[in-house]
């Protein structure tokens, strides 16, 4: 019996657009994505460098561009938030504890509050027991201490919870632990299908 559904948050709730910020970084300058960004990326994800760090390498790679541009490649990502996403999620936090467990960053997470307004992002926080964002929590998924942070936490049963997610390693990092999981295929399914899949 599933009593508690943990949510990741990008291409769950709000669209994201990768292609966005590639497309934005390279009309700065950057020839390619290289391993320097995912290494400055995956610190940011996990609050283990500053933000003044993370521009700072994205200046190294980028010396003609400006923070504002910086910023604006970065956020590029973050696409709409479809009002009928936060409908479902008030009925299913009136029968189920909720969570969310998000990789990101402080950078996302403003913006996303800036763009959605107060009234949006309180309606949607309100809807967790707890929100966990791998920035501040300094975990991330798919490394099962970002899981195991939220059992402990919250005193949770993984046999009673599922957790939905839109990247195989991150569910099946979760299924080793005993969560139910539903890797859901973007633009092929939405969280408001979660009903039919016939998990709950």
């Amino acid at each position: 019996m599933i009593d508690t559904i943990i949510f990741d948050f990008g291409d769950i709730f709000i669209n994201l657009d990768k292609q966005g910020t590639i497309s934005g970084l390279q009309k700065l300058g950057l020839k390619e994505w290289n391993a320097d960004l995912d290494r400055l990326n995956l610190l940011f994800e996990t609050g283990d460098i500053s933000y003044d760090d993370f521009i700072g390498g994205f200046q190294k790679q980028l010396p003609n561009a400006s923070i504002e541009e910086i910023l604006e490649a970065w956020n590029a990502v973050l696409a709409d938030f479809p009002s009928y996403r936060l409908d479902f999620l008030k009925e299913l936090s009136k029968k189920y504890r909720l969570f969310l467990l998000s990789n990101t960053d402080s950078i996302h997470i403003a913006t996303f509050e800036k763009k959605s307004g107060v009234p949006f992002y309180t309606d949607f926080y309100n809807c967790f027991e707890k929100v966990h964002f791998s920035f501040e929590i300094r975990k991330r998924k798919p490394n099962a201490n970002s899981f195991q942070h939220l059992i402990d936490d919250h005193n949770l049963i993984p046999e009673q919870t599922l957790f939905v997610d839109d990247k195989k390693e991150n569910t099946d990092s979760a299924a080793t632990l005993g969560f139910h999981v539903w890797n859901l295929q973007v633009g092929q399914e939405d969280v408001v299908d979660l009903y039919n899949k016939g998990i709950l």
